[in-house]
């Protein structure tokens, strides 16, 4: 086998393997002890949106300030200290906002999982009920390799619906779901009731 050859072997190697965080300490910083606060603090309850009845957990604040939106960034990254992780997967849309970013840090991949219609290749599907309504989720059929050690990321957990039906395309398409990660859980609504047995984290409940 030539230079060349094994230097591409090598190459495939560093980006399929899985990202062992306890190994990496220094890209997961330890958060402030009240973080937490400052990030609840800044949450937004916004009455009757978007739709009469509901209560929205504005987080457009915490995004405005780059102090807290790290601050949230870091909540994650804590979390998932001692994991092999190979992707991270986000919830359209603000489960970009944050799955994205974890990625980049840990420097591994990130696959966005999106409402109907959005994704051009051929996709998995799962329909799915929001506390305000119904909807349809997909996810590109290569984006997750068989056997590949995922973490699931957005921004609230509510009802679960939405995130129930992730975690059936990502076990669809083979994946492994070691976790589920949520910045805002509203625990009224016992939607981790509907993700189990995957294990879930929350760092802001309601």
């Amino acid at each position: 086998m030539d230079a060349r050859s094994l230097m591409s072997r090598a190459d495939k190697s560093r980006n399929t393997a899985a990202v062992d965080v306890s190994k990496r300490p220094a890209s997961v910083p330890a958060m402030a002890p009240d973080s937490l606060q400052k990030l609840r603090a800044a949450v937004r309850d916004v009455p009757d949106f978007p739709k009469a009845g509901i209560i929205f957990k504005d987080i457009t604040p915490i995004l405005a300030s780059g102090a807290l939106f790290r601050a949230s960034i870091d909540a994650f990254l804590e979390q998932c200290r001692g994991k092999a992780i190979d992707k991270i997967v986000g919830i359209d849309a603000r489960g970009f906002l944050f799955g994205s970013a974890v990625a980049y840090e840990l420097g591994i991949g990130f696959v966005p999982l999106r409402k109907k219609g959005r994704l051009p290749y051929k996709t998995e599907s799962a329909k799915y009920s929001l506390e305000y309504g119904e909807a349809e989720m997909e996810l590109h059929i290569d984006a997750i390799v068989a056997g590949e050690k995922i973490v699931l990321i957005d921004d609230l957990l509510a009802t679960g619906g939405t995130s129930a039906s992730a975690a059936t395309l990502i076990r669809k398409v083979g994946g492994i779901l070691l976790e589920a990660q949520f910045l805002i859980e509203l625990e009224f609504l016992h939607g981790r009731e509907k993700l189990a047995p995957t294990p879930v984290v929350s760092f802001l409940k309601y």
